[in-house]
Parts: structure tokens; sequence; C-alpha cells
């Protein structure tokens, strides 16, 4: 492993821990862990790169000469989009590194890090344009308690893993204002529909957003106080500021980075997002935390659908059994969907 501080390199690679970051988890015995970036990169079979998502293309400069005559599959572990471009982590390291697309893999699903050092059965997705290289990762990244699945749909698998944050920070924001259930569960549906919409709009598949990168996550997140977006959210409902919020967190909450390049792509093609809407407006302090209510608005009083914009899912459909599921799952504790291929 590579670390940015040299003390947090040391101490996973002399003590087998990572205080700071995973309290009271002894790593294991065979992990190194160092703070040269050629150390860490040297003789690797494939590269996994856990930057936060402002801070990735400063980086990959740094690590493409260590790159530059290799073929290694390079996975992205990231779940944001940079800020000042709109692209999504993939779209950055193949303009970083100058690799083939096909060399690039994504990984999401309902993935609380915590959870995962417990030695904690779960799933993820390892998504590629290559098959070959999605299998490759996805027999690498599996044990025990821990199952890959794969898929083609790069686009869905990465935008799920980004817009869940945006609803998880929603939840975040009605749970320390100290609303029920019904409220979250009505947040987390058509928090599902704005997702799905969304990455549909920009080429994703709408099976993708049912399964692990989307629904699975979404759950997770929401429901999850080890979630580093719905803590920010919380902070949020209980009144704090955002600067406020930003210093309290010891981790990046890539929701909140993510709200206003993800609302301008949004516009871009057309989708309307209102929870998302909402949640940058008490981000940005011109909505009280308790008016937040992005699943009642409209724009008046006609009554309306429940189906998405590219109508993908009527009353009747797979998403929408899909998510009566998942509800059930999330009032008893939740576990995420499985709809991806083994």
């Amino acid at each position: 492993m590579w670390a940015r501080r040299p003390e947090l390199a040391h101490e996973i690679h002399e003590a087998k821990r990572n205080s700071e970051y995973l309290p009271g988890i002894n790593l294991p015995r065979e992990m190194s862990a160092t703070h040269h970036l050629s150390e860490a990169v040297e003789g690797a079979e494939q590269v996994y790169l856990s930057i936060p998502s402002q801070a990735v293309r400063q980086n990959l400069k740094a690590i493409r000469p260590l790159l530059i005559d290799s073929d290694v599959p390079v996975v992205s572990l990231m779940k944001g989009v940079e800020r000042r471009t709109g692209l999504r982590m993939s779209q950055v390291i193949e303009q970083e590194l100058h690799c083939d697309p096909a060399r690039i893999a994504v990984a999401s699903g309902p993935n609380l890090a915590l959870e995962i050092a417990r030695e904690q059965p779960t799933a993820a997705v390892i998504s590629s344009t290559s098959q070959e290289t999605a299998d490759a990762v996805a027999r690498r990244a599996r044990n025990r308690y821990f199952r890959s699945f794969v898929n083609t749909d790069v686009i869905g698998t990465e935008f799920g893993g980004v817009l869940k944050n945006l609803i998880a920070v929603a939840i975040g924001i009605v749970d320390g204002v100290g609303y029920g259930e019904n409220t979250k569960a009505s947040i987390i549906t058509r928090g599902l529909v704005e997702m799905t919409d969304f990455a549909v709009a920009f080429g994703a598949h709408h099976e993708t957003l049912q399964g692990l990168a989307g629904l699975g996550d979404l759950i997770a997140t929401c429901q999850s106080p080890l979630s580093r977006n719905n803590t920010a959210g919380r902070l949020l409902g209980q009144g704090y500021r955002f600067d406020d919020v930003v210093k309290q967190m010891n981790q990046t909450a890539e929701g909140l980075a993510s709200v206003a390049p993800v609302l301008q792509l949004a516009r871009e093609v057309g989708v309307e997002m209102p929870i998302v809407e909402q949640v940058k407006m008490v981000l940005d302090g011109t909505m009280d935390p308790r008016d937040i209510a992005p699943h009642l608005t409209t724009d008046d009083d006609t009554p309306k659908g429940e189906r998405t914009q590219n109508g993908q899912a009527g009353g009747g459909g797979a998403l929408w059994r899909s998510l009566q599921r998942a509800l059930d799952q999330f009032r008893n504790g939740g576990r995420g969907a499985e709809g991806d291929r083994p």
C-alpha cells in the first residue's frame, strides 16, 4: 500500500494498524505499506486507486511515469466526479495515465470500509469496458467474506457510486432534523428515481442502478452511521454550517464535493433532480434543513406518476419491485442487492 503521510505508512507497515481510520482493527500480517509511490507500484500486477476525487488528478501525474511501460489493470475505488470538469474518475484516469480504457476498471457497491475490515460478508461489482479486465480484477478482489460480481456498464457503475452519496447526504439531513422512517423511505425511493434518470441520460443501463452499485450502495450508505456522507448530512441537519461540517470530518465525504458538478451535468441533459437541488440549498445556507422535503416538491398540484423520466420503470416494473424489497430490507437492517452477474 501507498500512504501519503510517512507516519501512517509506518504504522500500517510495522504495527499492522490504521488507528485513525480503522480503530480497533488488526490488519493482515502480510500487508506492507510505504510512502514512496515507486516502491508501492514496482512489480504490481494490478493497481488500485483510492484517493479523494478532487485530488486524484495531481496524484495521477506522479503515478504516470511509473506505469508508462505497463499494461496492468488500473482499478478505481473512488466515488466522485471532478468538480472542475464533471468527469468521472475513470475518465480522469484515462486522461492522466494516457492508457487504454480497456485497462481501467471501477469497483463499487455497499462497501463500508470498517465492516469489510471486520470481515463481515458483503459484495461488490467490478466494471470495465473490457470483460477480460473486469473478470481478472474480480478474481483477485474476492475471498471468503467478499464476493465480486462483474458488468461492462462503467457509466452506470460509476454514477451509481457518485449519486448515492448525494441521496445519503439528504438522508443524513432529515435524520439530523429528527424526521422518521416515512421521510427517509420516501427520499430513498425518489432518490433512486433521480439516480436512474441521471445515469440513463448519460448512457448507463437502468438495470445497473438496481444492482450493487446503485440500490445496494444506496441502502448501505443511507442507513449506516459509518457512512461519511450520512454523517455529514446529519451534522447539517443539526444546524452546523458547511465549513464546520468539513472541519469535523476526518475523512472525505465525496457527496459534498459532487453536488455542484452533478447538478451542472443534470442541467446539461435536462434531468430534474429536486432532492439534490435541495441538498445544495442546505449546503449553501439558503434553506432551513427542516424544510427539506424534495420527495413532496412539485411545480403545481397536478398529480404526477412515479415513472422515471427515461420511462424504464412503471408502477409494476422490476425497479419498483426491487424498491419494495429494498425498503423492507432497509427497515430490517438492510442487505445489498445482488443483481449483477457473478
